[in-house]
């Protein structure tokens, strides 16, 4: 959540500042601690954002498994493999820019390279 908030006395603007500067904090931080503690808050437990509750929690589960694995299966229709020399033309790919074709040769101005 974000606030905007106007009209900061002079003396708290200072104090904030020079807290935020002795902690290594910076102003944002220190601003929202000093609106938890003025609020009352300062006693509630903060609510973790991370996934530390899931940690270690993993358990086996056959079925799970088995629907990953059907998952993982290629089909070989969409899928076909290449054949050995197919991959042989692949690496042996000409490197560089393309040739140019006849209608970028016609965009090109004389003297320039492709």
């Amino acid at each position: 959540m974000q606030y905007t908030i106007r009209n900061v006395p002079e003396h708290l603007d200072a104090t904030l500042r020079s807290a935020a500067r002795e902690q290594g904090k910076s102003l944002n931080e220190v601003a929202v601690q000093a609106l938890v503690r003025g609020a009352g808050l300062g006693h509630l437990p903060r609510r973790k954002r991370d996934l530390s509750d899931l940690a270690s929690s993993w358990r086996e589960d056959a079925a799970f498994d088995s629907a990953v694995a059907a998952q993982d299966a290629i089909d070989g229709e969409l899928w076909p493999q290449r054949s050995p020399a197919r991959k042989e033309v692949r690496k042996g790919a000409r490197k560089g820019p393309p040739a140019p074709t006849p209608a970028r040769q016609k965009r090109l101005r004389p003297g320039t390279a492709a």
